[in-house]
């Protein structure tokens, strides 16, 4: 030991990236304390309007913040989680183009490894789906409906061009919702200049396992939110799930099968990987944690965001996975980080959700705030300006802003500037 304690984060989301923005604070200038944060890529993804990169209202670079900008007393290291060491208290990952690997040691662990998608073995979804968790997925999704829209425009589409023009998103939940909302209106306003094609040839599924959508949200905004989507002309299958995709067709479990070539899946997510190979007690696959965000039986690892099963002593069960419980939760472990090394109590984790909110196209929205519902307009206009407060850096408020703004006097672009591999046909 060089007399420097070393604080390691692994995951660059909301967890990972808050716990380093909270122990850049708290260090300061601090020559005896070193901080890591182990991330995939070299930027933190603001994924609450991911769905807006793909429905082409905003610009992919405005909702990433590059992390050597975001953080400057914190150690960054671009790269892969390969394996956990706790007995050692060791790190093993992998970068650059060869693959080549690091021991990194530590003294204090924050676990903050966010989820990975969930396929549930089902035949051809995990081949064909296109998934909304990452930037690539959402301009992919964007090349793909540019990409339909002028394969349809063709006249020797003429035959088949019902399956090119239905849309099925699998999910009814914030992310399914959201992503529906946005590329239903995106196909929309892209009909005008294609001459061959008209509203009524263009389908668009919402597939839900629950009888109102939204079911985190108090159901009559769940059923406003239904009523409104419909009324724009979305096809919503309620009590359904989405059980194969296989011909060029998604098939639900009530057997019926519906023609199409662009699948979304927002269904499922399941822990990272990594987490099983962990000796920790884990429940439903993460990590259980207990009220310091500690995780049980170890005195120098901590678990926060979609990772740790975080117990709520209010209500008895445990707190959601969602981003305003992930940026608590990561301050409060960068806090007990540093306190268990200075000989300090740890603080205890408590927090309420402070309120839901969902956009659903054509400025219209749901939400709760602080207990209030709202709907409509003023909805819609609470999502984006809370968001907007939320988005880190000053320079990425302003471009948001702007291309807000440029959106509303503007048509959107319509070139496909994806790879042919991510505009292509399942």
């Amino acid at each position: 030991m060089d007399g420097t304690y070393r604080i390691l984060i692994l995951g660059g989301g909301f967890g990972g990236v808050y716990a380093a923005l909270e122990l850049e604070r708290l260090v300061g200038r601090r020559r005896d304390v070193e901080v890591t944060l182990v991330a995939a890529e070299n930027f933190f993804l603001f994924t609450p309007m991911l769905h807006e990169v793909a429905a082409g209202e905003l610009e992919a670079s405005t909702i990433v913040n590059p992390l050597r900008k975001l953080l400057r007393r914190v150690r960054t290291f671009v790269g892969r989680v390969e394996a956990i060491d706790l007995a050692g208290r060791s790190v093993e990952v992998s970068h650059g183009s060869d693959g080549h690997r690091h021991e990194l040691p530590y003294d204090r662990l924050i676990l903050a490894l966010g989820s990975t998608t969930n396929f549930f073995g089902l035949p051809g979804v995990a081949e064909h789906a296109i998934t909304m968790k990452s930037l690539d997925d959402a301009l992919a999704l964007r090349s793909r409906v540019i990409a339909q829209l002028e394969e349809a425009n063709g006249e020797c589409a003429a035959g088949e061009r019902q399956p090119l023009l239905t849309f099925v998103v699998a999910g009814g939940g914030f992310a399914g919702v959201e992503t529906l909302g946005g590329l239903h209106d995106f196909v929309h306003e892209s009909l005008p200049f294609f001459p061959n094609l008209r509203p009524d040839l263009v389908r668009t599924v919402l597939v839900a396992p629950d009888p109102v959508i939204l079911p985190e949200l108090d159901s009559r905004l769940g059923a406003y939110a239904q009523r409104r989507l419909a009324a724009r002309g979305v096809e919503i299958v309620t009590r359904q799930k989405v059980t194969a995709y296989r011909d060029g067709a998604v098939e639900l479990t009530d057997g019926s099968r519906i023609p199409t070539t662009t699948l979304v899946w927002t269904a499922g997510t399941a822990p990272h990987p990594i987490l099983s190979a962990l000796d920790v007690p884990k429940e439903r696959g993460r990590i259980a944690v207990d009220e310091h965000l500690q995780v049980r039986g170890r005195n120098d690892v901590w678990a926060v965001g979609d990772c740790a099963l975080v117990p709520n002593p209010r209500t008895g069960g445990y707190h959601p996975p969602t981003a305003q419980h992930a940026i608590r939760e990561a301050a409060v472990a960068a806090r007990n980080a540093i306190a268990t090394l200075a000989g300090r109590p740890q603080k205890r984790f408590r927090f309420s959700t402070l309120g839901q909110l969902a956009a659903i196209g054509r400025r219209t929205g749901v939400a709760n705030v602080l207990g209030v519902n709202f709907s409509g307009f003023v909805a819609w206009w609470l999502w984006r300006t809370i968001y907007l407060g939320k988005l880190p850096r000053l320079e990425k408020k302003v471009r948001v802003a702007l291309d807000w703004s440029l959106d509303l006097c503007f048509a959107k672009d319509f070139a496909c500037l994806g790879s042919a591999a991510a505009a292509r046909r399942p």
